[in-house]
């Protein structure tokens, strides 16, 4: 069998309203961003949720806690959701960042981590998924760099075409983490830096 993921990165920030990359800094949502929690607990409420995890920063927290505040949809934060550290970076505008992410796939942000360590814990939290939640649909609220991870590890994604290009929000991806091969984590073809695809 398998688990049915939903994802949904965090609802909008005051940083994210300023071009800020907030990295591992808690973050606030911006009033806008506490409408769009709301609106994203209406989405998701009746979806047939067995459970959502979220990143234990601040403003994925807010958001789970806004959109399925009195639900019975059990809510777990973990810490391997987090978005990718970026070391001296956190809370740099998002420009600062901009065409230096490809050079953090394998080697960390200084005084941060690299994109190969996030993937490796998305990985860790996919195999214990896989194994507690088969035949379940669950919603993972996270940042863009999980997005990304999973696109790794689920599709079978370059890192390095994720990283450079423009993140195209919308309400929700959907992915299928297969119970019986759960995934191995940054050293498959798909997830290593300098894939050539062809």
């Amino acid at each position: 069998m398998a688990v049915d993921i939903v994802f949904e990165t965090h609802s909008l920030t005051e940083d994210n309203e300023r071009g800020i990359a907030t990295g591992r800094l808690p973050g606030r949502l911006s009033p806008a961003g506490r409408r769009l929690a709301a609106e994203l607990g209406a989405r998701r409420r009746d979806d047939g949720l067995a459970a959502v995890f979220v990143s234990d920063l601040h403003r994925a927290v807010e958001t789970a806690r806004i959109a399925f505040a009195g639900s019975p949809v059990p809510v777990h934060r973990d810490p391997r959701l987090r978005e990718c550290d970026y070391g001296a970076l956190n809370g740099r505008p998002v420009a600062d960042l901009a065409g230096r992410r490809s050079r953090h796939i394998a080697t960390p942000f200084p005084g941060g981590q690299s994109y190969r360590q996030v993937i490796e814990a998305t990985a860790d939290f996919l195999r214990d998924l896989a194994a507690s939640r088969d035949g379940q649909r669950v919603l993972l609220i996270s940042h863009s760099a999980n997005k990304w991870a999973l696109d790794c590890l689920l599709l079978g994604a370059s890192m390095e075409d994720l990283v450079d290009a423009p993140f195209g929000w919308r309400e929700g991806w959907y992915y299928r983490l297969p119970a019986d091969r759960p995934p191995a984590g940054p050293a498959s073809r798909a997830c290593a830096p300098g894939r050539v695809d062809g």
